[in-house]
């Protein structure tokens, strides 16, 4: 999944749960479960950081403009916003760890990425179904879409 569905996965599980321990608990598991769904990657083994840094700039920039969107728009209490927002970031941290260790190669991050590309694992990197094509982002886009709702609501 890109940064935004995950993003907007957590903001929406944010809004109706303000433990941050609990969301923890919840949208760690949650980020895998997405991830098992076919979905496109605009991220592959061979792309660098500085081919990439965009994509990922605009990836948390969309899921941000959302967010604060959906915060603005229903006039949401500052505790709940930021309950929000911690649920985003939450969501998006297991792929902050996988990154950590694809580029940077901090050793203790190895089983973390190895059970991250386990999840993944049914469409090898570089796969057909990992391309960025509609429909293989077609989960992305129904997943965010249900989130979207659930923050409007």
């Amino acid at each position: 999944m890109i940064l935004t569905t995950h993003a907007l996965v957590g903001a929406a599980v944010g809004k109706y749960i303000h433990n941050p321990l609990v969301l923890t608990t919840i949208l760690i598991p949650l980020h895998y479960a997405l991830d098992i769904f076919r979905h496109g990657e605009y991220l592959n083994k061979k792309s660098t950081f500085k081919n990439t840094t965009w994509k990922v700039t605009l990836d948390l920039f969309v899921g941000g403009v959302i967010i604060l969107v959906a915060i603005y728009a229903k006039n949401i209490s500052s505790a709940i916003s930021i309950s929000m927002i911690t649920g985003a970031l939450i969501s998006m941290f297991p792929d902050l760890l996988t990154v950590l260790y694809w580029k940077l190669n901090f050793k203790f991050l190895e089983k973390i990425y190895e059970f991250h590309q386990f999840v993944h694992g049914r469409f090898a990197d570089g796969s057909p179904e990992r391309a960025w094509t509609l429909r293989n982002v077609l989960n992305d886009i129904i997943f965010s879409l249900g989130a979207i709702t659930l923050l409007l609501l």
